[in-house]
């Protein structure tokens, strides 16, 4: 097979399992959503890890993969190697064939040597087999298949041949199968002290999962014995292909021959390790972008920003003066998009990731080489701690760069005095930073989140994954458990639950063990990027480090995200129908409405409302692709996106454009929320309501798909019982003119009894279309510090009616407070209830006094148990809640 190409080489192998019953399943993410302690997936099994353990049952028996695997971070690190060595890379495939409970070691040995002798063509005679020292089986199922003499399966020791999922779980022995390159090169057989040179290669390595240890001393059979496979797809590329070295292949060959042009200079041996360096750096950095995995300075996010950032220093290394990541990547993605569609798929978002990070870097790599050269003449041996922390902090000069270049120059610097003034800059943070809200409360984030770090957001790509609890809170005090019945909150180091920002609202779900479960309530994001899960154990208890699955609520997801979308056609709509001044002023994204405030000074015509939604219903019936990208928020302005006044933005954006207008993009904002994958996804669009909130504010309300369709059937049902009502009342209403018109002294107090009564009437009817309709009269129960509170919001409701409201929300707490506003005609009302055995710690009156200001009245007045006062600003009823929740 020396003539074939990795792409076919990956191909045969996949097939020649599927030949013998095997199914080819695809590579799992490179963000492993069944094993939180992973960092990236680092081996085939890694996607059937509660295959092998009996957590998780599959409709097969027998798979085979081939599945991207990264060694960059945490302990399977392989980074400061790749460019060095012929077969260190940070990103590579592995190839492998599974048995969960099926066949056994002596099917796995057959199969292996049919496929490396007969459709692989490997020279039987340059093979050895390494077997654990005690797998008499397998040393004998060798020599029977192969027909090897005793010499040519060499028995092993060590832990080398003999594999285990943890301290406990399954383990069994492993057989490596070693290709001799020639005598031509340096090293000795496996075993032998010589074994680390070039000459003899691992190529496969076959696990036999055959016990289970129970503990330190105790291990027992398994009741299905099973077969994990793995051989390097680059490695066995390279044998086939006449070389020991991965990067003498066809693949690496042509994405380093294409870098060659790009930067206009030769690969040759003193430059041999920078061109490596970018061909496998590239590989890693779009495979992971293509996943969601973003630059940052935080977990998965930092260790692909170093990825990048060697790979990007080593072009520059090279003398190239601009960005060549992203002119290289469609020659990677010509190469490997045919397997593996994602490339294509994100390749936008991957080019403006490459291409920003790599234009930032040039410009950080020039000014802080500079700036250490400047500061390396002044130095004998070692750089002052002082200098290496002003690097970093004034200049963003990351500082295993600093480490990386001095190196170079066989020069140090004082770590000791660099800690001391990390340290200091955080506790500096820690005291000038201020919270919102209650400052007592809020104030522990900021330890807790320096403890343990940001969470890794997983949504954007999953709906479900593992984690590891890092923290448990109730009542706002850090605890070590949480058991039955508590309400509480968990921080994880992953999580794919939203968090509440941007205007939408957290996810709901499951947080599980076999044992436990928590139901997510909410989740808020903390600091911007510390992911707090609210809810209550329903069973069994959870503590620190236990390792936890984590499931939002897809459906509820999956509307939200529709809204969220819907909500970005609706601004670009508004804009184009209204005019360019109208500007966001606040949204409100939820799973069965969106909310959306903007400046505009007069009432939308009716022809002006079938315009917009027009425009949306055309974006939604194209069903386009949803495009996302990253920039810095300077270049996604310039290229048209939407950036909301006054809102901060950090380094980099995530760039939303959808909406298909004549091969150009409708709508393009900045947003760092979930949406859909397709247009076609959001379903039919439908504004309900418009009102004022403010001068020059208004606010629309709008439904989609299957809530639209429910609130038009209930609207029609209403439409009914009203008709109804109303023929009811003019029956009675005529039965009493009736009467009274047979008496011949009709007068005008009579008359006045008649429109009362059918005033009265119709504002009844009025009334109770308003309270049953869930999109104009919201109600939020929650519990803060074992108090319950209702939070309750309806639009287009007399202020006069406030007090039955209460009355009715204090009935149904029993104990609890009760808040209430009602916005009508540009005017907002507040009625605060507190039932009776609350009122010796909390006032009513006190807390209408502090709403009204907020909402722009004068105070009002009531009792302890009761009060109630006007406003202005219907914009401020958030905040105003906001700020009652804080006094309780």
């Amino acid at each position: 097979m020396a003539d074939k190409s990795l792409n076919e080489i990956r191909n045969t192998f996949l097939k020649y399992f599927e030949k013998n019953d095997h199914k080819i399943v695809e590579s799992s993410n490179l963000v492993p959503n069944n094993d939180p302690t992973l960092m990236f997936a680092n081996s085939g099994m890694v996607q059937f890890k509660n295959v092998f353990t009996g957590l998780e049952k599959r409709d097969y028996q027998r798979a085979t993969t081939s599945q991207k695997c990264v060694r960059a971070g945490g302990k399977h690190n392989d980074l400061e190697n790749v460019g060095y060595t012929p077969r260190h890379h940070t990103f590579f495939e592995m190839l492998g064939n599974f048995s969960f409970g099926d066949y056994f070691k002596e099917q796995a040995i057959h199969y292996a040597w049919d496929l490396i002798t007969k459709d692989f063509g490997i020279d039987k005679n340059r093979l050895y087999v390494t077997v654990y020292h005690e797998d008499d089986e397998a040393f004998n199922f060798w020599k029977k298949i192969a027909g090897f003499s005793d010499d040519k399966i060499i028995r092993i020791a060590t832990s080398d041949n003999f594999w285990s999922m943890g301290e406990t779980g399954p383990c069994g022995p492993c057989s490596e199968i070693f290709y001799d390159h020639g005598d031509h090169l340096a090293g000795g057989l496996p075993g032998t002290k010589d074994e680390d040179g070039d000459r003899f290669i691992e190529i496969w390595n076959l696990v036999f999962m055959q016990f289970e240890q129970i503990s330190k001393d105790k291990r027992i059979d398994l009741p299905k014995p099973s077969v994990d496979t793995g051989m390097g797809l680059e490695r066995v590329a390279a044998l086939l292909q006449g070389t020991h070295d991965n990067y003498e292949t066809d693949h690496f060959k042509k994405i380093i021959s294409s870098a060659s042009e790009i930067i206009k200079i030769k690969q040759d041996q003193s430059n041999q390790s920078s061109f490596r360096v970018i061909a496998d750096h590239l590989r890693a950095s779009a495979f992971l972008i293509a996943e969601g995995v973003l630059p940052s300075n935080e977990g998965r996010g930092y260790v692909l920003r170093r990825i990048m950032r060697r790979g990007m220093r080593h072009s520059h290394l090279l003398g190239s003066k601009d960005p060549v990541f992203f002119n290289l990547f469609d020659t990677l993605k010509n190469e490997m998009s045919g397997n593996y569609p994602e490339l294509v798929r994100a390749e936008s978002l991957i080019k403006e990731t490459l291409k920003m990070e790599e234009e930032k870097f040039l410009v950080l790599l020039d000014r802080g080489i500079k700036i250490l050269n400047e500061e390396i003449s002044k130095i004998d041996k070692v750089l002052p701690g002082d200098i290496a922390f002003k690097l970093y902090e004034t200049y963003g000069f990351p500082i295993d760069l600093t480490e990386d270049i001095l190196k170079s120059k066989s020069l140090e610097f004082d770590k000791e005095r660099f800690g001391v003034l990390m340290r200091e800059s955080i506790e500096l943070a820690r005291k000038n930073w201020k919270g919102s809200g209650d400052s007592a409360i809020e104030k522990i984030w900021y330890g807790i989140k320096e403890k343990i770090g940001a969470t890794e957001f997983l949504g954007y790509e999953n709906d479900q994954s593992e984690g590891v609890v890092k923290c448990l809170l109730k009542n706002h005090k850090e605890v070590s458990i949480l058991l039955k019945d508590d309400e509480g909150m968990i921080v994880v180091n992953q999580t794919p639950f939203y968090g509440e920002s941007g205007g939408q609202v957290g996810d709901t779900g499951t947080i599980t063990t076999n044992d436990f479960k928590f139901e997510v309530t909410d989740v808020q994001k903390k600091l911007g990027d510390l992911f707090v899960h609210y809810g209550k154990v329903v069973s069994g208890s959870i503590k620190l480090e236990d390792s936890v699955e984590l499931k939002i609520n897809v459906e509820r997801r999956n509307d939200t995200r529709s809204y969220h979308s819907a909500t970005h056609l609706l601004h670009e709509s508004l804009r184009r129908v209204l005019g360019a001044h109208v500007t966001q002023k606040g949204s409100l994204v939820e799973p069965s409405r969106l909310r959306f405030d903007f400046s505009h000074m007069k009432p939308i015509l009716n022809e002006e409302i079938e315009k917009i939604e027009n425009f949306v219903n055309s974006m939604v019936s194209k069903n386009s692709d949803v495009k996302t990208r990253l920039m810095t928020p300077d270049e996604a302005v310039k290229n048209g996106a939407l950036a909301l006044f006054g809102e901060k933005y950090g380094e980099e954006v995530r760039v939303l454009s959808m909406g298909d207008e004549d091969g150009k993009y409708f709508s393009t904002e900045l947003c760092g929320g979930t949406h859909v994958k397709n247009t076609g996804d959001i379903g039919k669009f439908k504004i309900i309501s418009q009102s004022s909130i403010a001068a020059g504010v208004r606010r629309i309300e709008a439904l989609r798909d299957k809530q639209l369709d429910d609130y038009l059937n209930n609207k029609e049902k209403l439409l009914n019982i009203s008709s109804e009502k109303n023929d009811e009342l003019i029956t009675e209403l005529t039965e009493q003119i009736t009467k009274l018109g047979g008496k011949p002294n009709l007068d005008q107090s009579d008359q006045k009894t008649l429109i009362k009564n059918l005033s009265k009437q119709l504002e009844t009817i009025s009334v109770n279309s308003i309270l049953d309709d869930k999109s104009k009269n919201i109600i939020k129960d929650e519990e803060i510090n074992e108090v319950k509170i209702r939070l309750q919001k309806v639009d287009g409701l007399p202020p006069k009616e406030l007090r039955k409201l209460v009355d009715k929300g204090k009935k149904e707490l029993s104990d609890g407070i009760v808040i209430v506003f009602a916005s009508k005609d540009e005017k907002v009302g507040i009625a605060v209830g507190v039932t009776e055995n609350l009122i010796d710690k909390f006032d009513a009156v006190k807390f209408v006094k502090v709403g009204s200001e907020i909402i722009g009245g004068q105070g009002g007045g009531g009792r302890k148990d009761f009060a109630q006062a006007g406003g202005q600003d219907q914009s401020k009823i958030d905040e105003a809640f906001e700020k009652l929740k804080s006094l309780i």
